[in-house]
């Protein structure tokens, strides 16, 4: 067994020990993690209200727009997300800022000490380091994203006081089930008694309503309770339809509008004080790494972490607003992802593709996603994320653009390379 790293240790050994002592990746489950987290009492959170977002696609950027919103009104927020794209930090956020070194290191401590005997993986342990220091830091709201699922996921030792669903589509189906139906009632574990759980996905399996019923959950399911449309007048404004208010002539977010509307039926319900000045200014400059973020204006460079078929529908129908000469792909992905799915979707819009092996046991080969594309369609196979970007930005001109996408890995290795454009 692997020993526990000195009290002057960096955060990159701890992180090695939590590799090392549970080698399992995903180890579904709230047995272990909840002793532990009791031993620790961090499953009182004081007068924190805990939103828990669980979905396909979407739970970061719904909790990037409520964190921004309920900062900008004077709440003390703590948000906690995985996976990160760059430092471990990224994943607490404590009133806007990544967690300290030496403030997760002294989490990992206080939670290595507690288990005692028992095994926890890295995810549980991350989830419980954000539970410890949000405790501690004596917040008002605390945002909860999903891992995977919902029903088992560690995350789910906590009792949402607003439980949110904002996607539903086939993604993990070794761990949530190949269907809809089963995923759906996966990602409805979060749900609780009496209590709100709001539904930004707009074609709703029966299970999960099952599920709300079973569990007597309070739904807000939008084109129901809550709903949205782009003004009609022009297409940089939007309005916002919820049970109690209509807020109109909202600014486009940056990033997806149907989950800048699932946000704003959680402010509505558990915020309903915060004014329409602060929502329009919170949303219009809500921004996350790797959603469709823009690198580079000339030439265009979009990198985007969308990973399975309903993000790639997603990033397809905003690369149709962009206009361009060339639209090159720069794609990477994982071997258990849906990579022909994904590469077809978006085959038609793309000049070409360059595919590239990431750093990574589970990185599919070039030579796979390759053989997901038509023989018509152009493409090259690269043994390297930079060796890819150094013969692409070669071809480029200002006209042209780029999507970087595939994989949080993708998003990463390309962020580390430090260009300067």
């Amino acid at each position: 067994m692997p020993i526990a790293p000195a009290k002057d240790a960096n955060l990159t050994l701890w992180l090695d020990y939590l590799m090392a002592i549970h080698p399992t990746e995903i180890d579904m489950g709230l047995e272990r993690v909840s002793i532990v987290a009791d031993r620790l009492g961090l499953r009182e959170l004081g007068d924190a209200k805990v939103v828990t977002v669980a979905g396909t696609n979407g739970k970061g950027t719904t909790c990037a727009m409520l964190e921004q919103v309920l900062l900008l009104a004077g709440h003390r927020v703590g948000v906690y997300s995985s996976p990160h794209i760059l430092k471990y930090n990224e994943r607490i956020r404590i009133n806007g800022e990544d967690a300290q070194d030496i403030q997760v290191i002294e989490a990992f401590a206080a939670i290595n000490r507690a288990r005692e005997e028992i095994s926890l993986s890295f995810f549980e342990f991350a989830t419980l380091a954000g539970l410890y220091l949000f405790k501690s830091s004596k917040l008002d709201v605390i945002l909860l994203e999903v891992g995977l699922g919902g029903r088992l996921d560690a995350t789910n030792i906590i009792d949402a006081d607003i439980a949110v669903v904002t996607s539903i589509d086939l993604d993990h189906q070794e761990y949530l089930g190949d269907t809809r139906e089963l995923v759906a009632a996966e990602k409805a574990g979060i749900f609780r008694s009496s209590r709100p759980a709001i539904v930004g996905e707009p074609d709703i399996p029966n299970s999960l309503l099952e599920v709300a019923k079973l569990k007597g959950a309070v739904l807000h399911c939008v084109g129901k309770e809550f709903s949205y449309q782009l003004n009609q007048s022009d297409n940089h404004h939007w309005d916002f339809n919820g049970s109690k208010r209509v807020i109109t002539q909202l600014p486009l977010p940056q990033l997806p509008l149907p989950n800048a509307a699932t946000a704003l039926a959680v402010i509505e319900l558990g915020w309903p004080e915060i004014s329409v000045d602060i929502i329009k200014q919170a949303i219009g400059n809500a921004r996350l790494e790797g959603r469709f973020e823009l690198a580079c204006e000339q030439p265009l460079i979009i990198l985007d972490v969308a990973h399975n078929p309903h993000a790639a529908r997603y990033l397809a129908k905003r690369l149709n607003t962009f206009k361009f000469k060339r639209l090159y792909a720069l794609c990477g992905m994982l071997k258990d992802k849906d990579c022909t799915e994904v590469i077809n979707i978006l085959a038609d819009q793309i000049d070409h593709w360059s595919f590239t092996s990431l750093n990574t046991d589970r990185s599919a080969s070039p030579e796979q996603l390759q053989g997901a594309l038509r023989a018509s369609s152009s493409s090259s196979q690269y043994a390297s994320l930079s060796a890819a970007w150094s013969e692409l930005s070669s071809k480029l001109t200002p006209d042209d653009a780029v999507i970087v996408f595939g994989s949080f890995y993708t998003v990463a290795e390309f962020k580390a390379l430090s260009l300067n454009f």
